[in-house]
């Protein structure tokens, strides 16, 4: 059992890692614009790279570690203890490959939960300030969550934490939270991340005017089968009960996609009961809406409860992503329509459909659906208090969007000096001006 453990763990630390680089890549990269689509590229695929080595050097002490637990007594050291050696409870020896296989499985984690914001951000962030925004707010905002929530601290089920503070039993919370994998710590963070964003930085010119429609929507559906394919790896290997290890794995594959189905059919029939069209884009974020919704919920439901939750959260999603037009805040590529909404459903709807009695509709009265309501709101207080500062930081030191003339001419070319798609007619009067430029001088040399 050992070793099939530590095998599938490493290929879920591999599954979750496709999910950002080439995964959400491709998925954020085919909604982009023709001119942005390398930027979208580049932030995920740089959030692999500052975010992995930061996990190394301290997010991984700051999230698991016996000397961070200390802040939440007695329980969270216990639970800390726990985490830095999965098999502890059953009395087998600690050993070191014990624990770089489950820094590797969280280093994944924390990598796509930062890379996700980005597309609330597209067409106008500066590539310095993504870079430096990056580092610090996985400090201030990703490892404390982790903590909280994986870690045994505050959002967890330790004595002294908020679910005790609600409803205390004997040696901790009467009724502990559920978040299997990360509907509060991965997609609200997230999500509320993304939003902040995109209220400092502002509207993109031509927001509501001009239409900007996805420059490649076979690249977004290629993004979003590879992203469905290595959630496996992120809801699967997020395993809870060891003792239950075949049984509980098979429950969450089979609850995610069932979700997962059940999502993309509901975004579907909104799309062509509202719209008359039932589109490509409307089924990969369909697919990721019910892939988000299921995370929270992937090991407490059972298929029939997985399908309902899906089916929700498609059809409330697809509705929410035009709440941008309604409300003014221009979220690029649909982070706070699909994550935040979606990890909320997640999150809540867990206390609504529990299995063996634990949830409001299946029996268990109201307690777990408190519970979930209160780690959902503290976790969009903390990653929007956590993201404002970092942002208003990052905007002080380095300023955070791009000018304007650049904006129009594209991110692309003046971000990084290079064009997705060579059209043989140059990308601009300034592009041309500067190849132009760069050949004279080559000429001359």
């Amino acid at each position: 059992m050992e070793n099939g453990y530590y095998t599938w763990m490493l290929v879920s630390a591999s599954l979750v890692l496709l999910m950002t680089a080439p995964g959400l890549a491709l998925f954020y990269g085919g909604m982009s614009r023709t001119k942005s689509v390398l930027n979208m590229l580049m932030m995920s695929f740089s959030a692999l790279g500052v975010v992995g080595i930061v996990y190394a050097l301290w997010g991984w002490s700051m999230s698991y570690s016996t000397g961070f637990a200390n802040v939440d007594g007695k329980a969270g050291k216990e639970i800390a203890m726990l985490f830095s050696d999965p098999f502890n409870q059953f009395g087998l020896e600690k050993t070191d490959p014990a624990n770089y296989v489950f820094v590797a499985f969280q280093l994944t984690f924390a990598v796509i939960t930062a890379a996700l914001i980005s597309g609330a951000v597209a067409d106008r962030l500066k590539f310095s300030a993504w870079l430096l925004f990056l580092p610090i707010w996985v400090t201030l905002s990703y490892f404390p969550l982790a903590h909280m929530v994986f870690g045994g601290g505050f959002l967890s089920g330790a004595e002294g934490g908020l679910a005790d503070l609600l409803f205390s039993g004997k040696d901790g919370a009467e009724v502990a939270p559920i978040d299997y994998a990360g509907g509060t710590v991965v997609h609200i963070n997230a999500g509320v991340a993304g939003l902040v964003l995109a209220l400092l930085l502002g509207k993109r010119i031509g927001f509501g005017k001009d239409p900007m429609k996805p420059h490649n929507l076979t690249l977004t559906m290629i993004g979003a089968g590879l992203l469905w394919f290595g959630w496996f790896g992120f809801n699967v290997g997020s395993i809870i009960n060891l003792d239950a290890y075949t049984t509980e794995t098979g429950l969450v594959w089979l609850n995610t996609t069932l979700a997962t189905c059940a999502a993309m059919l509901g975004w579907l029939a909104v799309e062509k009961f509202r719209d008359g069209h039932a589109t490509s884009l409307g089924a990969a974020s369909g697919v990721v809406a019910g892939l988000v919704a299921i995370t929270p919920a992937c090991g407490n439901l059972v298929p029939w409860s997985s399908m309902v939750l899906g089916l929700v959260a498609g059809a409330v999603c697809a509705l929410a992503v035009g709440l941008k037009y309604k409300f003014g805040y221009d979220d690029s590529l649909d982070v706070v329509g699909v994550h935040l909404v979606g990890g909320l459903i997640g999150t809540v709807g867990v206390g609504f459909l529990a299995s063996n009695g634990g949830g409001l509709l299946t029996g268990g009265g109201p307690k777990q659906l408190v519970v979930q309501i209160a780690i959902a709101v503290f976790a969009m207080l903390w990653s929007g208090l956590a993201t404002l500062i970092v942002a208003l930081f990052v905007k002080a030191v380095i300023g955070l969007r791009i000018a304007e003339d650049d904006e129009v001419e594209g991110i692309d070319f003046v971000e990084h000096g290079e064009s997705a798609y060579d059209f043989g007619t140059g990308g601009g009067a300034r592009r041309a001006s500067v190849l132009s430029s760069s050949t004279t001088s080559a000429t001359e040399r």
